[in-house]
């Protein structure tokens, strides 16, 4: 993902939460998804290595960097155009 398309809506260096890559239908505003699997599929590539480690950052917050969330996006996409 390109920067100046990160920076629409993401940022670019930080932290990215679960909903955020997910997407979120139900939030107002409509939160879109980066990568569009399900809950169930994100954890599950996440326990086999497909998929970034998260960071805990408390009890109730989980996060995963931003440049391994879009470095896993140009990897795919070089996989499927490649």
């Amino acid at each position: 993902m390109s920067k100046k398309i990160a920076s629409q809506h993401y940022p670019v260096e930080g932290f990215l939460r679960e909903r955020q890559i997910l997407g979120d239908p139900l939030a107002c505003p409509h939160i879109p998804a980066i990568i569009p699997v399900s809950r169930s599929t994100w954890w599950r590539g996440i326990r086999s290595g497909r998929f970034p480690a998260p960071i805990k950052l408390g009890p109730r917050i989980t996060v995963w960097r931003a440049q391994d969330i879009y470095d896993l996006i140009a990897t795919r996409c070089e996989d499927d155009h490649g």
